[in-house]
């Protein structure tokens, strides 16, 4: 995808504003964004991606364009030209994206990958890919974009590297709608499990490594099979939360399969399974003991499995009167249940992870409409949350206060 299609050239050649806005920053800082910013063609544009990082860096509460700019600059024009950065500048946040993978994988042990969906509540219906979205977690409908993030979990520290914006087929059918958010003309409907698997074909390629654990809640995903066969097509690894109603196969002794049955019902049947004690271990090194049952499986209509035998294995915590939780389905069926239950902790430290982008980080708050803009606002949001999360783990000190 060419992300410069479609997008105004029309940012200033040089801002006489700019000049200040490395005043009072840490080497450190700056070597960060030289290093991952180098792609952008201009001094200019470099300049001003310091500049934001720095301003939500700097800032606190609600990161505004115009309270960035009133944090790193004092020029009155500094808020039109950082305006214009994030939604007319012509610059490509794929390689960014990459250079900040790289740089965050260095950072750390072998790092597991997780997917994580972030809501972005707008007003109206102008901001590209705004819907009407159903958030299981509050209960009730919200008007958002919606992103699906990847992150790098190294040791404690989770850290967004890359973001796909999920269009809903109408906006992208309507040729007005497109033009007025500056859609590339290349950019087609995926469902999200396709975006989910083109994630992780690019972390996978920046890397060098498709032998990392996925783990992802898509228990209130649909399609979540077509997820599983593209994970076991790839030999990707993987600990998912699925639907309940997701059919899988239970199979016994010599490989033998029972008729399909709903995930949920076998997740919590007597009998189906055996139960076993485990110790969790969350990603901060706090740990609890639960009770887990779990069922060898297969999945129905899904290629790429062994033929016979099972190829996955389902687990589950046990809660009184059968209440079911989420349901897990994982690759890893050598593995024990200690291990599996705390890499299904993760999602819980990314959600977590997600709420510091928001508070922190300002997630949530991109002033434009276009999809340049959103991916520049998520590119550079991504950066300020991965160094302020990694210098922790290493000789970076931030920003100077």
């Amino acid at each position: 995808m060419d992300c410069r299609v479609a997008t105004p050239s029309s940012f200033a050649q040089a801002t006489p504003d700019v000049q200040d806005c490395s005043d009072g920053l840490d080497a450190p800082l700056i070597d960060f964004t030289e290093n991952i910013f180098r792609s952008l063609r201009r001094t200019d544009q470099r300049r001003w991606a310091r500049a934001y990082l720095a301003g939500v860096l700097r800032t606190t509460g609600k990161k505004s364009v115009r309270r960035l700019a009133g944090a790193i600059s004092s020029s009155p024009t500094a808020v039109h030209s950082l305006r214009q950065f994030i939604n007319l500048s012509p610059w490509d946040w794929n390689p960014v994206m990459q250079e900040l993978t790289r740089w965050a994988d260095g950072h750390g042990p072998a790092p597991h990958w997780v997917l994580a969906r972030a809501l972005l509540p707008k007003r109206g219906d102008r901001s590209v890919g705004v819907r009407s979205w159903f958030d299981p977690a509050s209960g009730r409908s919200v008007n958002c974009q919606v992103g699906l993030g990847a992150f790098l979990c190294l040791g404690g520290v989770q850290v967004p590297v890359e973001w796909r914006l999920l269009l809903p087929e109408y906006w992208l059918a309507d040729e007005q709608r497109r033009r007025r958010a500056r859609i590339p003309e290349d950019v087609r409907h995926q469902p999200g499990w396709a975006h989910a698997l083109e994630l992780l074909d690019v972390l996978a390629a920046r890397t060098g490594g498709s032998g990392v654990p996925v783990i992802a809640d898509m228990s209130d995903a649909p399609d979540t099979g077509r997820l599983l066969s593209g994970l076991l097509r790839r030999r990707y690894d993987f600990v998912i939360a699925v639907p309940h109603h997701l059919p899988v196969l239970r199979t016994g002794e010599g490989g033998t399969a029972a008729a399909p049955a709903p995930a949920g019902a076998v997740a919590t049947a007597h009998g189906s399974g055996t139960v076993e004690t485990v110790l969790v271990t969350a990603p901060d090194g706090r740990q609890r003991i639960t009770r887990v049952q779990t069922s060898p499986v297969r999945l129905p209509g899904v290629p790429h499995q062994p033929s016979s035998g099972p190829s996955c294995r389902l687990f589950a915590e046990v809660f009184p009167a059968s209440r079911p939780g989420l349901v897990w389905i994982t690759s890893l069926t050598g593995t024990g249940l200690d291990r599996l239950a705390s890499l299904a902790e993760l999602c819980t430290a990314t959600a977590a992870t997600l709420t510091d982008m928001e508070r922190e980080f300002g997630l949530h708050d991109f002033e434009g409409r276009s999809f340049p803009g959103w991916y520049h606002h998520m590119t550079l949001v991504s950066a300020a949350c991965t160094y302020r999360r990694l210098s922790a783990l290493s000789s970076y000190a931030g920003v100077a206060s």
